[in-house]
């Protein structure tokens, strides 16, 4: 790698690309937070676009956003793959700049359409750490690995090459939760049941429109064995009838108290899903993402073999599914306690430190 002239800054400067959705955009994050404890005055600079939660969660963790034009892969030949040359070399000019401006020491990217220029940018001018979260590394992760100082995996067999397992950094207020102690005050905030068992069901930032039909098929069920239901049905999501024990919300912004309010968890099987759930002890039934490179059902497959959850294809998820996995299982304590536990083994509770660890090694490099 080419390095780098003119003076070395006396304030690290980290900057961060994972932009897009929050799988993108938490471990991003995570790993800010675990910089700055390192390095109290470490300057962090996120990656991102006016497109999907960018502009909502990066400022409101407190950390700069710098925006950069998307780039979209489109996934079929169209007008906008003929125009994709162009705007890459946008978004890369752009990256430059910001690289520029705040002096960069090391660029750190979690893949999406957000790091791929992020990467092309910082290519022989600033090092590059890729961490992969997925079972099955993306198309952004495997063109910045050729060219990374470290490459950094939450799991074994991502495909990349020299890839260091290091899992999926988490926030603390996920890691270091005591659910049992925080029950309380996180079902007084949601405005659910102080006693009997509850659901929580997500399908991500953006909701998931079979969770979504699936649970407005098995809510009176569920209801009527008094299991109180949070439901995030995303924006523009499907949600139930207004009811006692029913708490419909658009997206959840403190997820720590979501998980501390549930005894279980209906949900797709992104990385950042699987490894929080896990990481609380909670059991989950996981409903993969029917299209992509299949890599959400490899996510969830050690949380699975170890007992802590159970795998639904998403076209066998039905109302009659969903009463099936989660009645007997909610309704048996014993039960619930082991599948909590089974998940935990299987969790990332230090990742975070780690991998700013790796950060801070390839920067004083």
């Amino acid at each position: 790698m080419t390095p780098r002239t003119g003076p070395r800054s006396v304030t690290l400067s980290v900057v961060v690309a994972g932009g897009g959705s929050a799988g993108h955009i938490e471990p991003a994050l995570a790993l800010a937070d675990a910089v700055r404890r390192l390095e109290p005055d470490a300057r962090i600079t996120a990656l991102g676009t006016a497109r999907g939660l960018d502009t909502t969660l990066i400022p409101a963790r407190g950390y700069d956003l710098a925006l950069i034009p998307p780039v979209p892969l489109p996934r079929r030949p169209s007008v906008d793959l003929l125009r994709l040359p162009g705007r890459v070399r946008g978004a890369i000019r752009r990256v430059r700049e910001v690289l520029v401006g705040v002096d960069a020491d090391v660029v750190v990217g979690f893949g999406g359409y957000v790091a791929l220029p992020a990467y092309l940018g910082a290519r022989g001018r600033v090092p590059i750490v890729v961490h992969e979260a997925n079972a099955r590394a993306g198309l952004a992760n495997k063109v910045g690995a050729r060219f990374a100082a470290r490459v950094v995996a939450a799991v074994p067999g991502s495909g990349l090459a020299d890839a260091q397992v290091l899992g999926i950094p988490l926030r603390r207020a996920v890691t270091a939760l005591d659910r049992p102690a925080l029950r309380p005050e996180a079902r007084a905030r949601f405005g659910l049941p102080p006693d009997g068992p509850v659901l929580l069901v997500f399908g991500g930032s953006q909701g998931a429109r079979s969770l979504n039909s699936a649970l407005s098929a098995a809510l009176p069920g569920l209801l009527d064995a008094r299991v109180g239901v949070l439901h995030a049905h995303g924006k523009g999501g499907l949600a139930g009838p207004p009811h006692p024990g029913y708490v419909p919300l658009p997206y959840i912004d403190d997820m720590h108290l979501a998980y501390a309010a549930a005894d279980a968890v209906l949900g797709r099987a992104g990385a950042m899903t699987v490894a929080e759930v896990s990481a609380v002890g909670l059991p989950g039934v996981y409903v993969p993402l029917p299209h992509g490179n299949g890599e959400q059902a490899l996510n969830a497959g050690p949380v699975v073999a170890a007992g802590g959850g159970v795998l639904v294809p998403d076209a066998e998820l039905t109302g009659d599914r969903v009463l099936a996995e989660l009645l007997p299982l909610l309704t048996d304590p014993a039960r619930l306690a082991a599948m909590g536990a089974a998940a935990r083994v299987s969790g990332h509770a230090d990742a975070d430190e780690r991998l700013a660890r790796v950060v801070l090694e390839v920067a004083g490099e």
